[in-house]
């Protein structure tokens, strides 16, 4: 996902609206997660009525105590499936000393939630719970301060257990429970981030495995996901667009549309904005069929090329050039080196590809829109749906409901535009949801990248010089349809050619080199296809890269690779990982690609490093590979993490499983074809994804570091696992891989390759 700006630790924030406004939960057809939720719903009368966002410096913003000795939190984080819910109220009940029990939360509402930025870049735990540590420990100090009061004792003297405050007296102890001292009252308080928060020898919860909060729903059945919400007298919209995106800046330009056409389907409607085009009807499939038979005549754009085309454009058109790191002389080393090892690695496009195509329901009443979407930040959704109907963002009021998965900036906000788009037009609610083909066909891909990497050795095997050059274009911060309602080119990012850049991370930070360059050529976006964030951006791209050089070195000084990695490693934290990871797998020291078999099956094992922002991963790979139909198969995963504090080892565990298995299906299946006229992969069978008999078995490592800082954890294993599938793809068959997805056409041809 992608960098958004984020709060400091301090829960401040600048060009906040300074708010006064209290209390509830359930708002707007809003689902409380987890339990009690008679108090919570009694005050939302209190909270709702106005736009948001609260004031970020409030008490009362984050928290609401209830009567009956239950707290509501409020996150402005939301859950996409991760289990953040659930941290964060381990954080915060941490805090208030209360148990999980006592604590709940609700969905992000642009009238009630604060606003905590997009919930992307591994950011729920790592830049969301500052603030809510802060503002429970203010919380706690007040309430504390009460009871002392209400009790006639000095405050240090009190000891506090979920939500009862007591003192020992003559005559045994006496207590004051959180409800009886502010119960649906207001705290009135700002904060500074200066009560002192819990040191980790003291948590109770945090770091403990408490179960989701939203689980038994979702096991139930029960759980209100946003393509099962209907509301009475909706309309069902579909977007029409040509089958297979264009090149980015041509986008969806219709040259004729003819209602006629759709005539014949009973009670369809054309809704146009600008070059959107879209189609309402009373019920679903006629609003599918007038998509489907709208007759359309779209501008067509310059050449695409094709996905084995695209790596050679972008190694040759002119691009914004940086040097992401640079230190000593790596080209004048190179030359005193042992071994010198490098090669050219190519990268696909990959889809975000949810489960089920996004959707989104809005609903005009009055001078108000309500939208439900499946955002990622409501308050930034909310302005876009403003920006393009050219009404006041406080007129309207955006609501989170989870979708099926993301993975990044999919199509939620085409889906959120399009049903503001033709509600609004028709004056009804419109429920929109995408196709599956305009999904795929439409999608913001995880750019393309051609990596170019050199690394050099002396005897001993240390490395002495590294050299990465990584071309790729820029991110689009714009939907189609929001280029289409306002009949207007796509933008990129800010910053020079999208502002995207390799990870310096990614690319060799992890080792001790003297004399270390490496740099990014960012190309403009024009005409090539849509990019944005997809997880763990291109960070699969630089550790399939780099962690292949890595290796290669090894087997160069006839090395194992983890005691080449060992040797070279400059940082304790990613020592521990690489360490976790082997251990759990049992690693066996060897040289790669020594023990070939020559029959139809072979095995092989891979280890590698890899991350995405501030955390350490590690992952080792044991895969099979057929040599006659050239499948491959991920027998099993180990992956080892270290994101500092793990409020919940659960929840890590159970990302990193999510992150290897989805390593695992991009590096082995997911690329976006395409040919002169647009996208073709547009269907399950064009872009598949690994399927359920095809998971392989991951062991999860979670190296725990209570003292430190919590960091990102939804992203961090990954590149580490496409890495060492590559790299045991090399140990069992002698040939490397440079290119992915590594399909069996692609495999069959590098082992023809190698025979002769």
């Amino acid at each position: 996902m992608d960098d958004m700006n984020s709060h400091p630790q301090d829960p401040a924030r600048n060009g906040v609206a300074h708010l006064t406004r209290r209390g509830a939960l359930i708002g707007g057809g809003a689902l409380v997660i987890g339990f009690n939720l008679l108090a919570p719903a009694r005050a939302q009368a209190a909270r709702g009525a106005a736009a948001g966002p609260p004031d970020y410096h409030a008490v009362d913003t984050w928290i609401a105590i209830h009567a009956n000795n239950t707290a509501t939190i409020y996150t402005g984080k939301c859950e996409l499936g991760q289990g953040n819910q659930t941290g964060l109220l381990q954080v915060a009940a941490e805090e208030l000393e209360m148990s999980m029990a006592q604590v709940s939360t609700i969905r992000l509402d642009t009238n009630i939630t604060p606003d905590q930025q997009a919930t992307s870049s591994s950011s729920s735990i790592h830049r969301g719970a500052p603030a809510l540590r802060a503002a429970a420990a203010q919380a706690r100090q007040e309430l504390l301060a009460r009871a002392g009061a209400r009790l006639g004792v000095q405050a240090f003297s009190l000891e506090v257990r979920d939500g009862i405050v007591s003192v020992r007296g003559e005559n045994g102890f006496r207590k004051v429970t959180y409800g009886e001292l502010l119960g649906d009252k207001p705290f009135n308080l700002q904060y500074e981030g200066t009560a002192p928060v819990k040191s980790p020898d003291r948590y109770r919860l945090v770091g403990q495995r408490p179960p989701r909060v939203d689980m038994p729903e979702k096991a139930a059945g029960k759980y209100t996901h946003m393509q099962h919400l209907r509301i009475p007298g909706m309309l069902h919209g579909r977007v029409v667009l040509p089958r297979g995106q264009r090149g980015f800046g041509v986008g969806a330009k219709p040259l004729s549309v003819d209602e006629s056409s759709i005539a014949h389907i009973m009670g369809a409607k054309v809704i146009r904005k600008g070059d959107f085009v879209g189609v309402v009807a009373e019920r679903e499939w006629d609003a599918v069929k007038a998509a489907r038979d709208l007759a359309v005549v779209w501008k067509k754009g310059p050449s695409l090329g094709t996905n084995e085309t695209v790596f050679e454009r972008l190694r040759k058109d002119k691009s914004v050039d940086t040097q992401i790191a640079s230190k000593g002389d790596a080209a004048g080393m190179m030359q005193k080196a042992a071994f010198v090892r490098g090669a050219a690695y190519r990268c696909p496009y990959q889809s975000h590809a949810p489960f089920a195509p996004n959707c989104a329901l809005a609903d005009p009443t009055g001078d108000q829109l309500t939208i439900k979407s499946s955002t990622q930040d409501v308050y930034s959704s909310r302005k876009q749906v403003a920006d393009i109907l050219g009404i006041p963002e406080t007129k309207i009021r955006l609501q989170y409901f989870e979708g099926s998965g993301t993975f990044g900036r999919s199509c939620y906000e085409d889906a959120t535009q399009a049903a503001a788009i033709m509600a609004t037009a028709t004056g009804k609610p419109v429920r929109v949801q995408y196709m599956r083909w305009d999904e795929l066909g439409w999608d913001n891909y995880g750019p393309a990248h051609l990596a170019e990497v050199r690394a050099g050795v002396d005897e001993l095997g240390n490395i002495i010089a590294y050299e990465y050059d990584g071309w790729q274009h820029g991110w689009t911060i714009t939907s189609t349809v929001s280029d289409s309602a306002l009949a207007k080119p796509g933008a990129e990012r800010a910053g020079g050619s999208g502002s995207i850049t390799v990870n310096p991370i990614s690319t060799g930070s992890m080792y001790k080199i003297a004399n270390r360059r490496v740099t990014s050529h960012a190309a403009p976006m024009a005409n090539y296809l849509r990019g944005a964030a997809l997880r763990s951006p291109l960070d699969l791209s630089f550790a399939f890269a780099s962690e292949q050089t890595m290796d290669e070195l090894a087997a160069a000084l006839k090395m194992d690779p983890l005691e080449f990695r060992r040797r070279n490693i400059g940082d304790e934290r990613w020592l521990g990982v690489l360490e976790a990871a082997a251990k759990a797998a049992n690693w066996q020291p060897k040289v790669m690609g020594s023990q070939l078999s020559n029959s139809e099956i072979v095995a092989g094992r891979g280890i590698a490093l890899g991350t995405h922002h501030v955390s350490y991963g590690a992952a080792v790979a044991e895969i099979e590979v057929n040599r006659k139909t050239g499948v491959i198969v991920a027998r099993r995963l180990y992956g080892a993490m270290d994101c500092g504090l793990a409020v919940n080892p659960a929840l890590v565990e159970n990302q990193m499983i999510g992150q290897m298995t989805q390593s695992t299906s991009r590096v082995l299946k997911e690329e976006v074809t395409f040919d002169d006229n647009g996208v073709t992969s547009l269907d399950w069978n064009s872009y598949p994804v690994l399927r359920f008999a095809e998971h392989p078995e991951i062991i999860p490592v979670v190296v725990q570091r209570l003292e430190e800082p919590s960091t990102g954890a939804g992203e961090e294993v990954m590149g580490a696992t496409a890495a060492a599938i590559a790299n045991a793809f090399f140990d069992a068959t002698g040939a490397r891989m440079r290119q992915f997805p590594m399909t069996p056409e692609r495999v069959l041809k590098t082992l023809e390759g190698q025979r002769t």
